[in-house]
C-alpha cells in the first residue's frame, strides 16, 4: 500500500478544522441560550456554520465512508474541546475513547480503496 502522508495529513487536517466549525456553530447558541451571552454572537454562529458547510464540500466525496471518518475525527475533536475550552478533565474511557475512534478513522481513511489514493 502506498501511503501519501500529504494527503493523510491534508485529509485529517481538513476533517479537525470541519469539526471546529461545527462544534462553534453548535457552542456559541449554547452560549446565547443558556448562560445568557451576547446575542451579536448569533453572527459568529452564522459564519461558523457557513463556514463547515463549505467545508464539507471540500471532503473528498460525499459518502457514508467520508461521514464515518469524520465522524471519528469529530469525536476526538469534541474531547478536546471538553478538555482544553470547558476545562473539564478527562477520565481514562474518554482518552481511550478518542483514541479508538481515531484509529477507526485511520483505518477507514487508509484502507486500500479509503479515502486516500
Amino acid at each position: 500500500m502506498d501511503i501519501h502522508f500529504t494527503k493523510v495529513f491534508t485529509t485529517f487536517l481538513l476533517f479537525l478544522i470541519t469539526a471546529v466549525m461545527e462544534i462553534l456553530g453548535c457552542y456559541f447558541p449554547y452560549l446565547i441560550l443558556n448562560q445568557n451571552k451576547s446575542h451579536w454572537l448569533w453572527v459568529p454562529t452564522a459564519l461558523a456554520l457557513a463556514a463547515f458547510v463549505w467545508l464539507l464540500t471540500l471532503h473528498p466525496a460525499a459518502s457514508g465512508r467520508i461521514y464515518a471518518a469524520y465522524g471519528g475525527v469529530y469525536i476526538f475533536t469534541a474531547l478536546m474541546w471538553l478538555r482544553f475550552v470547558d476545562q473539564v478533565s478527562l477520565s481514562r474511557w474518554d482518552v481511550f475513547g478518542g483514541v479508538i475512534v481515531l484509529v477507526g478513522a485511520a483505518v477507514i481513511i487508509l484502507q486500500p480503496q479509503g479515502l486516500i489514493r
